[in-house]
């Protein structure tokens, strides 16, 4: 019973779940990518069982089937992350109705996703369908970073941080960056990497598709640019200007991996690693509202507990100066 208060029940717990399910969650994005990049997309040529007689993949598949098959067991991988942060947020000391909804949310979006997966295989990788199945990523990784930043603030009144064109300016951040990673897989489903060799692609030309890509992502880097100009003219808090600053990175790293890769003729690690910095920018991009309002403590929170000279704000120690001698 201790163990499970002490992995499940600290008010801590759910934060440690909730980044667990931010990394696995980016993490399912890359394994996808190298099933496809492998060729490996019919691996398993069956949903849910690898085979019409087996469960698992048989050695007359050979290393697709491994490929393939392993990228399905991630998906218990998932779930049990998942699983892991809906205990923390329900058996949370007090519990806040607000961590367990998210955590809910999350749990029952993972078998959708599976579901997804399933029908990429029916349609015989249709490139449409696994362009969606990328794109079941992206809600939950958005759940993963708001059950994060959530579960490390109280639930009382938002009060925003910055002028509210600037909040404004920060959710059309995380819209444009929605565009680019649209557009990022309507490319790639037009592109030479399909998941398996017989497999046609979109029928979408490449180079237009391309630069129109490449016209939303500037897009998106001059917008950032312009949430820093401002974060710094309305003295915003320094941890808003870093999410900003990791944004702008991550957006500066991406742009020249897009570009050498298309001059490269799209070379597999370098696909991959570009899969793995859209999986990345959404987070930062995400992150960005969060950053730019903060949550009052609530009228109706439970204390957990209070130090000398010392009051529990959400999860926080906020330190008081201690009162004059009488």
């Amino acid at each position: 019973m201790k163990l499970l208060q002490r992995w499940f029940g600290q008010p801590k717990a759910i934060r440690r779940w909730a980044f667990a399910s931010v990394i696995a969650n980016v993490g399912i994005i890359v394994t996808g990518g190298a099933v496809r990049l492998t060729e490996s997309g019919l691996g398993c040529p069956e949903w849910p069982k690898c085979t019409a007689d087996s469960l698992t993949t048989t050695p007359e598949m050979g290393i697709y089937g491994v490929i393939e098959f392993g990228n399905r067991v991630l998906t218990f991988a998932l779930v049990a992350v998942a699983l892991g942060a809906l205990l923390a947020a329900w058996l949370r000391i007090p519990r806040r109705t607000s961590l367990v909804r998210l955590a809910v949310l999350g749990m029952l979006y993972v078998p959708v996703q599976a579901i997804i997966g399933g029908i990429t295989v029916w349609t015989n990788l249709n490139p449409w369908v696994v362009g969606l199945h990328f794109l079941a990523s992206i809600p939950l990784v958005a759940l993963s970073v708001a059950l994060y930043a959530r579960s490390g603030e109280p639930d009382g009144e938002v009060v925003e941080l910055v002028p509210r064109a600037v909040v404004l300016l920060g959710r059309g951040i995380v819209g444009v960056a929605f565009a680019v990673i649209v557009l990022g897989v309507v490319v790639t489903g037009s592109g030479p990497h399909a998941g398996d060799a017989d497999t046609p692609r979109n029928g979408m030309d490449p180079a237009l598709m391309s630069q129109l890509h490449a016209d939303a992502v500037w897009l998106l880097l001059g917008l950032t640019v312009a949430l820093i100009a401002a974060l710094h003219a309305v003295k915003a808090p320094l941890a808003a200007r870093r999410v900003a600053y990791a944004l702008l990175a991550v957006e500066l790293s991406q742009g020249v991996i897009g570009y050498v890769q298309y001059y490269l003729d799209l070379p597999e690690l370098l696909v991959g690693l570009h899969m793995l910095g859209a999986g990345v920018l959404w987070v930062a991009a995400v992150a960005v509202p969060f950053s730019l309002r903060r949550r009052e403590p609530s009228v109706e929170a439970v204390p957990l507990h209070y130090e000398i000279h010392g009051e529990r704000e959400g999860d926080v120690i906020v330190e008081r100066e201690p009162e004059p001698a009488a």
